[in-house]
């Protein structure tokens, strides 16, 4: 596809899903392959925040083909897969079992119910008093945060939800570091909570997962970018039709739908300054209309569940990347020539009941 378009200006908004991150991890090795596709700006959260770090990280220092290795190192790293000689990868993937099968191995995996009944009774600072991080090192090590807070493109917000006050946190600049990733991603049943000093009070402020708050938010794309066309690579799925009636699909259904809520929430101001501006209602060029555009495979989505999100299954998480990889590829080939020019998809079904 690439050199036969003219050259468009995309912003990012990626969703956190723990291990289903892995689906963004494809569909940002996808877009990375269009030369005629530049990124403004990048809003993100939990495992979408690793995935913009890792994507701008490589990219400042070594351009596209950087980007997408800093990707792949992150990611196998992550499911301990760094060291695997060329071809093990694709032979992994072959023998790898159906997504829903896996999900729902995970789902009465011993280490799942011992989580599960341990989180119930015990917090963080209870059973990990040392406050041991598994990420740490990951995302301390695999990203060169020289380049991460680089001023070039894309820009970078993290968001992250403020324990004290309940607000969201958006860090961007010098202000993204190894703490501010981890404190987007810090789900509260497992790790302690994040704290990290305000530089305008010198107060310390301990933060949550920014998805109860913005998953992700999108405003820091409005007011603080140019770009008109943002592009939402979903990890959670929208719409389950099916009644939930076990315990597990009970608990999933409620993670969905808290960390979607800011996002419809967030889509349903965009919705209403569109129509504003359509009716004529405000002065030409007061409010920034903004192009929303949609990356997703719920059909892959809807089999999987919360347990798969926090067990990095190393089949499961190939599958992931290729299914994002395939997800990229059809928006590119189905809505390029709506970048720049309009929505591709319809708000108000998204947020309508």
């Amino acid at each position: 596809m690439s050199g036969r378009r003219a050259a468009k200006t995309v912003n990012l908004a990626l969703q956190g899903g723990g291990a289903h991150g892995a689906f963004t991890w494809g569909a940002l090795d996808r877009l990375l392959e269009e030369e005629d596709l530049e990124i403004e700006g990048i809003t993100a959260t939990s495992a979408g925040a690793m995935n913009a770090a890792a994507l701008k990280s490589g990219l400042v220092a070594g351009g596209r083909p950087a980007a997408r290795a800093s990707l792949d190192r992150f990611w196998l790293s992550l499911a301990g897969l760094e060291r695997l000689p060329e071809g093990a990868l694709d032979w992994l993937l072959a023998v790898a079992p159906a997504p829903g099968l896996a999900a729902r191995a995970l789902e009465f995996s011993p280490m799942t119910l011992a989580t599960e009944a341990v989180t119930r009774v015990f917090s963080p600072y209870q059973f990990n008093p040392a406050n041991y991080h598994p990420m740490r090192g990951v995302v301390t090590e695999m990203l060169d945060y020289k380049h991460v807070c680089a001023s070039t493109w894309p820009k970078l917000f993290i968001c992250a939800t403020n324990v004290r006050s309940g607000k969201i946190k958006v860090f961007a600049g010098a202000e993204i570091t190894p703490d501010a990733i981890l404190a987007s991603a810090c789900l509260p049943t497992l790790f302690q909570a994040i704290e990290i000093a305000d530089p305008a009070t010198g107060r310390i402020e301990a933060y949550w997962d920014g998805g109860y708050a913005g998953n992700p938010a999108l405003f820091p794309l409005f007011s603080r970018t140019e770009c008109t066309d943002t592009i939402i690579v979903h990890i959670n799925p929208l719409c389950r039709d099916e009644l939930p009636r076990t315990s597990t699909e009970i608990l999933n259904r409620i993670n969905e739908i808290s960390f979607n809520s800011s996002l419809l929430r967030d889509l349903r101001a965009v919705d209403f300054v569109h129509r504003l501006i359509e009716a004529g209602r405000v002065p030409p060029g007061a409010m920034k209309d903004v192009h929303i555009h949609s990356v997703q495979d719920d059909a892959l989505m809807l089999q999987l569940g919360v347990a798969s999100k926090g067990a990095p299954d190393r089949g499961l998480l190939l599958q992931l990347k290729e299914a994002g990889r395939a997800a990229m590829d059809r928006f590119l080939t189905d809505h390029w020539d709506d970048i720049g020019e309009r929505s591709s998809v319809d708000l108000r079904a998204m947020f309508q009941s």
